[in-house]
C-alpha cells in the first residue's frame, strides 16, 4: 500500500428491509441522520451482504441526497460466504473487499438492516480493517437490539445478545431453559432473534417453556408504522396470546427473577 488508506464507514440501514421503499422513499430520513446520507451519497465503493438490496438502498438515498456518481458506476463487493455444508468456517479472505480502502478510496459497509457489524457478519471486515490500519468510522443510526431493549422495560444495565436459538424443537426448548437460568443467576436480560417466518413458533415455545413470573418482551417491525412492543410475564402471555406476523422481523427478550 502506498499513501494514506481510505476510511471504512459503517453506514446504518433502515430496519424496514426496504418494505416501504417503493411507496415512500422519503421515509429514509425518519430513521437515518442526514449526515450519514451525505456520506453514503458520495461513496463509490461498498461492501455488503447483498448487492441488489444495497442498490435499492442507494436509490432511496438518491431521493434525499443525489448520488455523486451514477448508480451503475458504484462498485459493490459482496462479503464472502462460507461454503454450504462446511462444519468449521475458515476465516474469510477479505483482501478484495478492502482493496479500495487500501488504494486510498473511502469504503462503505452496510448491513441488511440496522448497524453494520452488530448481529451482522460485517464484523469480520471491521476486524480486518483494523488489522490493516484502515480508519473505521461508525455512523449513527438505528439498532433493533437496543431499541427493543429500551422499549422492553427489562434490565438495560446488564444484557446479552445470544443470536438465534436452535430450530429443532427439543434443542430450542433446552436453550430457552438455559437462557432463563442464566438470566435468573445473573439478573441479566437475554436478547435473541429469529427468521421472521419462524417468529410464531418461537413465541409459542417461549410461552410454553418459561416459568410464569419470567418477563418476556417482543418488539416487532421496529421503526415502521406497524411497530409494537409487548412486555408481560410468561403467564400473562399464556393468558392473553399475541399473534406475531410471520413476515416482519422481531427481537425477543427475557428476564427471569
Amino acid at each position: 500500500m502506498t499513501g494514506r488508506p481510505g476510511t471504512l464507514y459503517l453506514v446504518p440501514n433502515t430496519l424496514d428491509f426496504g418494505i416501504a421503499a417503493a411507496d415512500a422513499p422519503a421515509l429514509l430520513t425518519d430513521t437515518l441522520p442526514l449526515q450519514g446520507l451525505h456520506i453514503a451519497a458520495r461513496l463509490a465503493h461498498w461492501v455488503a451482504e447483498n448487492a441488489k438490496s444495497t442498490r435499492a438502498f442507494l436509490k432511496r438515498v438518491d431521493q434525499v441526497v443525489p448520488l455523486a456518481q451514477p448508480l451503475q458506476q458504484i462498485v459493490i463487493e459482496e462479503l464472502p460466504r462460507p461454503p454450504k455444508g462446511a462444519r468449521v468456517a475458515a476465516p474469510p479472505d477479505l483482501r478484495r473487499c478492502l482493496a479500495p480502502a487500501l488504494a486510498g478510496h473511502d469504503l462503505g459497509l452496510i448491513s441488511e438492516a440496522g448497524l453494520p457489524a452488530v448481529a451482522d457478519p460485517g464484523a469480520a471486515l471491521v476486524e480486518a480493517a483494523h488489522a490493516a490500519s484502515i480508519p473505521v468510522v461508525a455512523l449513527p443510526g438505528p439498532s433493533a437490539l437496543l431499541l427493543a431493549l429500551a422499549a422492553s422495560g427489562l434490565n438495560g444495565q446488564s444484557f446479552a445478545f445470544v443470536g438465534y436459538l436452535p430450530v429443532e424443537a427439543a434443542a430450542r426448548d433446552t436453550r430457552i431453559r438455559e437462557l432463563e437460568a442464566t438470566s435468573r443467576r445473573l439478573g441479566q436480560t437475554q436478547l435473541f432473534i429469529e427468521t421472521p417466518y419462524r417468529n410464531p413458533a418461537l413465541l409459542a415455545a417461549l410461552t410454553a417453556q418459561l416459568k410464569g413470573d419470567t418477563r418476556l418482551s417482543v418488539s416487532c417491525a421496529l421503526a415502521t408504522p406497524e411497530a409494537f412492543t409487548r412486555s408481560d410475564s410468561a403467564a400473562g402471555w399464556r393468558q392473553t396470546p399475541t399473534v406475531l406476523p410471520a413476515d416482519r422481523p422481531a427481537v425477543f427478550a427475557l428476564l427471569a427473577r
